[in-house]
């Protein structure tokens, strides 16, 4: 024990050490990242390509299918889906943890350049590496009301004053300005003009480029020499200028048949804060910034901004979503918890103590410990969140387990009187050592599985792990160093009474009785290994994949009816939903609104709605759902309370993939799944995505190509001709100077099927014909968007359980009940599968079942070097099952309370306890073979152990529960992250010291035959 001996004998080292701690540990604290949550990796890989008016049928066979196909054999790729929209495809990689996510984009980059027969006229495709996680906060830029002009007027002044000042603070690492409408020449001909003036379309369409400049080289003129450029190209001003034809000998310019203007395009992404038009700015954060620290620089220069900048021209800037909100709440939650939790630990011990100097030197262990910790966070590189610091409060009570061991072993020692304060400190703190480590080595060992999960829930679950294991480590140290240095100079003559040493005596002379035959400790071992057993297998509640914890702020999905256009979806929608918001808004009603936010994209829309007061989220949940959204013409609504870990979702929401088969009955085979699911589980939410309405009207044009060639035209000019009178066809692109700009042939619009048919073309043969006699006009019916997963068409069915059920119980349905009705409706070929995070929870229950084995292995081989005995190792583990039905009949009996059910942060508290509980039978058995090998019977030696250690496994189990207490019981919000594992520990502590110490007397006494001590018989 060199180190307690040099503490002892230099306690002025021990002393500036500790000093050096503390100011350590303040400057880790102050420099530790403060975020929300620790940092999860989820390697994606997003490709998008935009086409211009193609279809989502179009945009998949000709785009979406041949990359997907080239990525397939991508190293790491984990999954692959797409969404085929009109006009545009984004294609989600997502990859294995670990995967080189950088040598991951640079194949996915020549795979994509290997791609052949894409479109021409295509943008992209364009590859983005993003992570949800480095999103950190949301702004939007709104157009005040009596603004002049439009917000998109303002794009120079956001991207040159708003993007670089918010990406020049620290922590900041880019912000993505999104929702400006780009401008475009459009040149807007008249067809029934061109067709008087003989112009063909595409003749028209050929020479309304602006023409281009070109570099010649060099021309040497005497001594000098001229650089040689073709400036062809036309100014946009005189672009009307141009000849488009000659008739007559005279010549057609441009704007004899099209007015030229520069304008915005149409875009279907609408953003609106407040009843404001918007921009928005999402701005992320760099790497192991502190997400706190940036929060609060952003929302200081965003005012600066508006008072400088935008409010000036109309604009203001309003943050969304604000993180920090949550980030202060957690951080003072998990604070007041730990606080409380010390301060009920420190209140056990000197209920047992009696003493100040003993309490105060045993006390001193939870700062010491807790300073050294954040000393470890900070050189490891963690942060500071809602897990980590959880974790600081779960070790409160655990860092003076050693502390107390070592004490009592001290004072034992000293009462003695034979040997000074200095010797009973080295001599008690000897005593224990043995048993020191190896509870240190079982509770720490206990968490390397965990840190070896190599998934998204082992970097959840990391930080949780990693900050007990050093705090538990630490606190060893400090049980060995710094107590024995203070004991042996502060520790009184006194002696260390102990106010329940009568109620020790008997309970060990109970445990004694009831374990003196054979037939009661067989009868003892067999009730007490199978009863667990079986009271855990039956009282197990039913799995949730992660804490269910909300934000506050209600999520709104809203899909329309496919084919209404984008004027009547804001007239009749968006007006509307800002009508009906507006009151509340201005604080006319109850609840009173902080902000909305209202994001429409093509076939539905995203809101979002915060109250002013936290408390009146159910209430507001009430009045969208059942009033300000109802009634709203050619929608579907789905919505409720979001999930603090992000997405529309909560976290227990179970996707469900009907895959297969052609688009009309996959369709049909998932509107009728989606009735089945909504009956056998009344009360859920069924999202479809996509829509589930397979009517988006088109008018599909069939070329008749013997009319064709009488007009001296083939197929090739046709849909260039065609999509003049849609969105428009692109002809080129012009450069002022500052941006690029798109050029757009685009005839007047048609108001109806028939108007089409009847717009006049000029042809080769010189003959003018109708464009309805050229192509047949077919109306039809057809998908908003186009699902794929894994180069499969899909439907994925988001299933929310309803209220109290837990995703165990969902899967349970659907799997006995809802899928035998479903398979029948499939079509041929078809599959139906649980992905998303049914899917995940599935995975992740697999790990660490082999995590639980793992553990128990590693705690095996431990005690077995401790003890140099199988057989007491083994005897140790024995105990866990007691551990276990405690944890299980905690979360029983919690639930008639509230509901709590199992996750997979509560099944790592199963994972913890086994590291915990074993210290009390490490203590029994190590102090039991110790009396045996000083000459001592077995039964003597099982009763001096009791008498011996019967204390101080109350105190450290007693300390450890009190501490964890508050974070069991604590009403805050948030606090359900923790709640159900702080409620595992408390109770598999609780009835783990209980029984141990009847279970383990009787497991040690097999084989002995000796009655109960005439001297404990005395001292009772």
């Amino acid at each position: 024990m060199n180190l307690a001996k040099t503490a002892i004998e230099r306690p002025i080292w021990v002393a500036v050490s500790v000093v050096l701690i503390f100011l350590l540990g303040l400057l880790s604290i102050r420099g530790l990242p403060v975020q929300l949550f620790p940092d999860i990796d989820r390697p994606h890989l997003n490709i998008t390509v935009d086409w211009r008016s193609a279809s989502p049928q179009e945009m998949e066979s000709e785009i979406t299918d041949p990359i997907e196909q080239e990525m397939q054999g991508v190293q790491g790729l984990k999954s692959l889906s797409s969404n085929s929209y009109p006009g545009f495809t984004e294609i989600d990689m997502e990859f294995a943890l670990g995967t080189d996510m950088q040598r991951a984009q640079l194949d996915v980059i020549s795979r994509l350049n290997r791609v052949s027969g894409l479109p021409d006229n295509i943008g992209g495709p364009y590859v983005n590496n993003y992570s949800s996680n480095d999103t950190l906060t949301f702004f939007f830029i709104q157009q005040l009301p009596g603004a002049k002009g439009e917000i998109d007027d303002h794009q120079a002044l956001i991207e040159a004053r708003v993007k670089p000042e918010l990406e020049r603070i620290p922590g900041v690492s880019t912000v993505d300005i999104e929702g400006i409408n780009e401008r475009q020449i459009q040149i807007r001909f008249d067809p029934y003009r061109a067709a008087e003036l003989g112009v063909e379309i595409p003749v028209l369409a050929s020479r309304a480029t602006t023409g281009w400049d070109v570099s010649a080289g060099t021309l040497d003129i005497g001594r000098w020499e001229y650089k040689l450029r073709f400036a062809g190209r036309y100014d946009v001003a005189a672009l009307g200028d141009k000849v488009v034809d000659w008739r007559d000998g005279l010549p057609i310019y441009l704007r004899d048949v099209a007015e030229i203007r520069v304008a915005r395009e149409e875009n279907p992404v609408l953003r609106i804060q407040n009843g404001n038009t918007a921009i928005a700015a999402q701005i992320f954060k760099e790497s192991g910034a502190n997400a706190l620290a940036a929060l609060e620089g952003i929302k200081a220069k965003v005012g600066e901004l508006n008072r400088e900048v935008l409010e000036p021209v109309g604009l203001h800037m309003e943050q969304s979503f604000d993180a920090s909100l949550y980030i202060n709440r957690a951080v003072s939650m998990v604070t007041a918890n730990l606080g409380l939790g010390v301060l009920l630990s420190c209140a056990i011990l000197w209920v047992f103590l009696r003493q100040l100097k003993a309490t105060l030197m045993i006390a001193i262990a939870i700062p010491i410990s807790i300073m050294l910790t954040f000393c470890l966070l900070k050189v490891m590189g963690r942060t500071l969140n809602i897990i980590s610091l959880a974790g600081i409060a779960f070790a409160v009570g655990m860092v003076l387990d050693a502390a107390i061991v070592v004490l009592e072993s001290i004072y034992r020692r000293h009462e003695r009187g034979d040997i000074s304060k200095g010797e009973a400190a080295l001599e008690g703190t000897r005593r224990v050592w043995t048993a020191l480590v190896a509870s240190t080595l079982t509770t720490v060992a206990i968490f390397l599985p965990v840190l070896l999960l190599n998934d998204v829930e082992g970097q959840l679950f990391a930080d949780l792990a990693l900050t007990i294991a050093c705090a538990v480590t630490v606190s060893m140290v400090v049980a060995v160093t710094v107590l024995p240095a203070v004991a042996a100079r502060w520790m009184g003559h006194e002696r260390l009474i102990d106010p329940f040493e009568r109620l020790w005596c008997r309970a060990t002379r109970h445990v004694i009785r009831w374990t003196a035959t054979a037939p009661r400790r067989w009868a003892i071992i067999v009730l007490m290994m199978t009863g667990p057993v079986l009271a855990s297998w039956l009282l197990l509640p039913k799995m949730n994949y992660l804490p269910d914890v909300k934000r506050d702020a209600i999520d709104v999905w809203m899909s329309f009816t496919p084919g209404v256009n984008l004027k009547a979806q804001r007239e009749e929608v968006i007006d509307t939903l800002i009508a009906r918001l507006d009151p509340y808004m201005k604080g006319e009603k109850d609840p009173v609104l902080k902000n909305y936010y209202i994001l429409r994209y093509p076939g539905g829309a995203q809101i979002g709605v915060r109250p002013k007061e936290e408390s009146q989220i159910k209430v507001l949940e009430q009045l969208l759902m059942k009033q300000l959204l109802v009634g709203i013409p050619d929608t579907r609504v789905f919505g409720g309370q979001g999930s603090l870990f992000g997405g529309f979702d909560s976290e227990n929401s179970i996707s469900l993939l009907i895959q297969g088969g052609g688009l009309p009955e996959l369709y049909q085979a998932a509107r009728e799944s989606m009735t089945i699911v909504q009956r056998d589980l009344p009360g859920a939410q069924v999202r479809p995505e996509p829509g589930l309405d397979f009517t988006a009207p088109e008018l599909r044009l069939v070329p008749q190509d013997r009319r064709l060639a009488e007009v001296g035209w083939d197929r090739s000019p046709m849909p260039a001709i065609i999509q003049t009178f849609g969105d428009g066809l692109r002809v080129g692109e012009y450069f002022d100077g500052d941006e690029r700009l798109d050029i757009l042939l685009m005839g007047q619009a048609s108001a109806n099927p028939d108007e089409l048919k009847a717009v006049p073309l000029s042809t080769p043969s010189g003959r003018i014909v109708p464009l309805g006699e050229l192509l047949r006009v077919e109306p039809q019916l057809g998908p908003e968007s186009i699902f794929r997963s894994d180069g499969r068409r899909s439907i994925s069915l988001q299933i929310s359980p309803p209220a109290g059920m837990s995703m165990e119980q969902v899967l349970d349905t659907l799997q006995h009940k809802s899928f035998a009705a479903i398979r029948p409706l499939l079509p041929a070929g078809g599959e139906l599968r649980v992905a998303g995070n049914a899917d995940s929870l599935q995975q992740a229950l697999g790990n660490l079942g082999s995590i639980f084995l793992f553990a128990v292995m590693i705690l095996l081989i431990l005690l077995w070097g401790v003890f140099a005995s199988l057989k007491d190792a083994v005897l140790v583990l024995l105990t866990l099952p007691l551990a276990t039905v405690g944890g299980v009949l905690a979360l029983h009996l919690s639930g008639l309370v509230a509901p709590l059910p199992m996750d997979l942060l509560t099944i790592i508290g199963f994972v913890i306890l086994l590291g915990l509980v074993v210290n009390n039978a490490i203590l029994l058995v190590h102090q039991t073979r110790m009396a045996e090998r000083e000459g001592m019977s077995r039964q003597s030696a099982v009763t001096d152990a009791l008498q011996s250690r019967m204390r101080p496994i109350a105190m450290t189990s007693l300390t450890s529960i009190f501490g964890m207490l508050p974070l069991m019981l604590s009403p805050s919000e948030g606090s359900e992250i923790y709640r159900g594992l702080a409620t595992v520990i408390v109770g598999g502590m609780s009835c783990s010291t209980l029984f141990t110490l009847i279970l383990l007397p009787a497991f040690l006494r097999l084989g002995e035959q000796t009655d109960i001590p005439h001297a404990l018989r005395q001292r009772a």
